[in-house]
């Protein structure tokens, strides 16, 4: 395995150091280019870097007066962001082919909101062509390494948001979760990751996957800063019919409560056949030394888990197809060329524009919504998704949030699940179910296997209830800094 050279240069907070100008913007902005110039060859974690207007953005930032910057909730933060959100000036190829060369003319509100709030953007991330994928091996545009071993994936399809974050390239980033694309990078690449509620974040200018699962996110080198950044992005947004009106509260006002007198359930089906030795010790351990600082764990059961995989991949499928028909090489984007029909063109541009695994969702999706086979599966799946979501609102009738792993095993080697489409389908196993009942959570690092990948622990909470996720989040982080 590649050595470990992986950055340490974000895990202390950073946000409030910048607002009270303890820290320099441009400093900050110059170690995340310094760190790209260094890695990213090898990384391949950007597709694009604004070097210039982010320098001219950090200088204007350091230059402000301390009263007026202080009103800047994240003044001068570098931020990298995932391909498959829209930011105007910079490219928006959700890293396809089908796009490659397309620039939007509006920013998605999540980032847009980023800037308002005084953040400095980087550049554009890679991840797997739009956001179908587990290991970021499905861009167009190369594979994502893994910071802690470059022979290993990052994680998908946010690959590239938390590869730029573990190898020190950016000190927070954004990216999507639609089943685990958030949560299962942050494990892999030992970083944060918070998947928010559904409808607590705008998705405003994302490129869409699957609509009623997707999600933006944060990803960050420590708990404090990904609530601070979360804090920001949420909210309603007359853009989003989806979006909720539910009030955001300040996500750092309670992190350092501790654990002590909460209920932290841990499900029995997140800890049975196929989880790794080293991950099973790194969760149990540190759900036993929660219990030492006076969280009460109760086991649980969320009994219609076994569904979750085939229940995701059919309505993530059939979402993804219906999505996915806007790209027909008509209105933007490639255009196959030498087409001399317009059905021909049609063929074409999207042969020769998707990938193969974007491909493969797309005719999985199709099939689930055809005549015939709509009740079947699609049907039948939407209904085994409100069952799901059922178990989360029974299990949360009886504790405050839910404790997992985050991933089956560390890391894979790249190539190892290539070939074999369902074996990498199962890596989301522990994720895909959040997504599916619309409730939030976050990744958090636990722990290091014994060829220093690391292992992330999952923390699940109500819906809109992301304040408890991260006052847990907090408590493992302390954890770890005095293991």
């Amino acid at each position: 395995m590649a050595k470990n050279t992986t950055q340490k240069l974000f895990t202390d907070p950073v946000v409030a150091g910048l607002r009270a100008g303890e820290r320099k913007a441009t400093v900050l902005l110059h170690e995340s280019l310094d760190a790209i110039d260094a890695r990213n060859k090898r990384v391949n974690a950007y597709l694009s870097v604004a070097r210039e207007h982010a320098t001219a953005r950090a200088a204007e930032i350091d230059a402000m007066a301390p009263a007026e910057r202080g009103k800047l909730r994240l003044a001068g933060l570098p931020c990298g962001i995932k391909d498959v959100l829209t930011v105007e000036g910079l490219p928006a190829t959700a890293s396809s082919r089908i796009l490659k060369g397309y620039q939007p003319p509006y920013t998605a509100t999540a980032v847009q909101k980023l800037i308002d709030a005084g953040a400095v953007i980087v550049g554009k991330l890679n991840c797997d062509e739009f956001a179908m994928g587990s290991s970021n091996e499905n861009s167009a545009y190369g594979v994502v390494r893994n910071p802690h071993g470059e022979d290993r994936v990052p994680g998908g399809s946010s690959g590239g948001s938390a590869a730029a974050v573990a190898a020190g390239m950016a000190p927070v980033t954004l990216g999507t979760d639609t089943g685990g694309s958030i949560r299962q990078p942050a494990a892999f690449c030992g970083v944060v990751g918070v998947l928010p509620t559904y409808g607590r974040v705008s998705r405003y200018g994302l490129i869409a996957f699957a609509s009623s699962l997707d999600r933006v996110g944060p990803l960050a080198g420590n708990v404090r800063d990904a609530a601070e950044v979360l804090g920001v992005i949420a909210g309603h947004d007359v853009m989003d019919a989806t979006s909720s009106t539910a009030p955001v509260p300040d996500y750092t006002e309670g992190l350092d409560k501790g654990v002590k007198g909460m209920r932290l359930g841990v499900p029995a089906e997140y800890f049975g056949e196929g989880l790794d030795p080293e991950v099973r010790e790194a969760v149990e351990g540190t759900i036993a030394r929660l219990k030492a600082e006076g969280a009460e764990v109760k086991p649980i059961s969320l009994p219609h888990t076994r569904y979750a995989v085939p229940t995701y991949y059919v309505i993530a499928t059939a979402e993804a197809s219906a999505n996915l028909a806007r790209f027909d090489g008509v209105r933007y984007g490639f255009r196959a060329p030498e087409a001399e029909t317009l059905a021909q063109m049609y063929r074409k541009t999207r042969d020769l524009g998707f990938g193969a695994e974007v491909k493969r969702r797309i005719l999985l999706g199709t099939y689930v919504l055809s005549a015939g086979y709509y009740d079947a599966y699609y049907k039948k799946a939407q209904q085994v998704r409100r069952l799901l979501a059922q178990d989360f609102l029974n299990a949360f009738a009886e504790v405050d949030a839910i404790v997992t792993p985050t991933t089956p095993t560390p890391a894979f080697k790249i190539g190892e699940k290539s070939d074999d489409p369902l074996a990498m389908y199962l890596a989301d196993i522990y994720t895909v179910t959040a997504n599916l009942a619309g409730i939030c959570g976050a990744s958090v690092p636990c722990g290091v296997s014994k060829d220093g990948l690391p292992i992330g622990i999952q923390i699940l909470g109500k819906h809109f209830d992301e304040a408890t996720v991260l006052r847990v989040g907090q408590a493992v982080e302390r954890l770890q800094e005095t293991a």
